[in-house]
C-alpha cells in the first residue's frame, strides 16, 4: 500500500479486498484508510475524512433506501429507528472487525498517538475508516456497486433491525420499561480503575434497590449501556415482555 504504519510494514490489502469483494487503486484505498493522526504527522497528506463523508451519505441513502422498499407500511419514525439500528458507530465498528485477517483496523494507517491508546480497535475510527472505503467504493465504481457493497455488508444487520430498535439505548429502553411496571428510575453506579489515558469503568443498575445488571467499557457511557442492556434483559424474562417489548422499540 506505499506506507507502513507505526510499528511493523503495511499488512497485505489482498484479504481486506476479498472481504469487501470490491477493486481498488491502492492510492485510493490508501487514503481511504489514512486517519487524521497520520496524515498530520506525515507532513500534511490527505485524510480519509472526505471520503468518511462520501461513504457516510452513500450507507444513508442504500439503508433508507432498502428499510423504505421493504417495510412499506411502516411511518416514518420507525424507519427512522430501523436506520437507527444499522447506521450508527458501534455497529460500523463491529462491521469493519469482521473485515479480512485482524479487521480493517490492521490496515489503517494511524498516528503515534492513536496506536499507542489502541486506535486500530476505537469504535469511532474503524466506523469512519469503513465509510471511508465505502465511499472510495463509490468514487471508483459508482452507485451500484457500492449499493452491492452495503448490502455484502450490512445485510445480516438490516435482517436484524427489526429486532434491535431496544438496543439504540438501552438505558431509555430499560427506564421505559421499568415506568411501565410502577418501578421506579434505574439507579447507575459506576467505578473506574486504571491510568487516566486506558480507564476501565464497571457500572451497575439498580432497579426497585436491588441490582439487575452489571456492564464494563472503557467508557463510562458504555459501561453504563451494557449494564442496562443486563437489566433489560433480566426484567423483561421476569416479566414476560422481551419478545414484544423489543418488536415494538424497533
Amino acid at each position: 500500500m506505499g506506507g507502513k504504519p507505526v510499528g511493523g510494514p503495511a499488512p497485505d490489502p489482498a484479504p481486506l479486498l476479498e472481504a469487501l469483494g470490491a477493486v481498488l487503486d491502492p492510492e485510493l484505498l490508501r487514503l481511504s484508510l489514512t486517519h487524521r493522526s497520520y496524515a498530520y504527522e506525515n507532513g500534511g497528506l490527505p485524510p480519509n475524512e472526505r471520503l468518511e463523508f462520501l461513504g457516510d451519505a452513500v450507507l444513508g441513502l442504500v439503508v433508507t433506501d432498502h428499510l423504505y422498499t421493504t417495510h412499506p407500511d411502516l411511518p416514518e419514525g420507525q424507519l427512522a429507528k430501523l436506520r437507527a439500528s444499522v447506521v450508527n458507530m458501534h455497529a460500523l465498528a463491529g462491521v469493519a472487525r469482521g473485515l479480512g485477517e485482524g479487521g480493517l483496523g490492521a490496515h489503517l494507517l494511524l498516528g503515534k498517538g492513536e496506536e499507542l491508546t489502541g486506535g486500530r480497535d476505537k469504535a469511532s475510527i474503524l466506523a469512519d475508516g469503513l465509510e471511508a472505503v465505502i465511499g472510495a467504493v463509490y468514487l471508483a465504481h459508482g452507485i451500484e456497486i457500492a449499493r452491492k457493497l452495503v448490502h455484502h455488508l450490512f445485510d445480516g444487520l438490516l435482517a436484524e433491525a427489526p429486532l434491535r430498535g431496544a438496543g439504540l439505548d438501552w438505558k431509555t429502553s430499560l427506564q421505559e420499561l421499568t415506568a411501565s411496571a410502577g418501578l421506579g428510575v434505574p439507579e447507575y453506579r459506576v467505578e473506574d480503575t486504571g491510568p487516566d489515558h486506558r480507564k476501565e469503568f464497571t457500572a451497575t443498575v439498580y432497579v426497585g434497590g436491588r441490582p439487575l445488571g452489571g456492564g464494563a467499557g472503557t467508557t463510562k457511557k458504555e459501561a453504563e449501556q451494557k449494564a442496562a442492556e443486563t437489566a433489560w434483559r433480566a426484567l423483561s424474562e421476569e416479566l414476560g415482555t422481551g419478545d414484544e417489548d423489543t418488536s415494538t422499540e424497533s
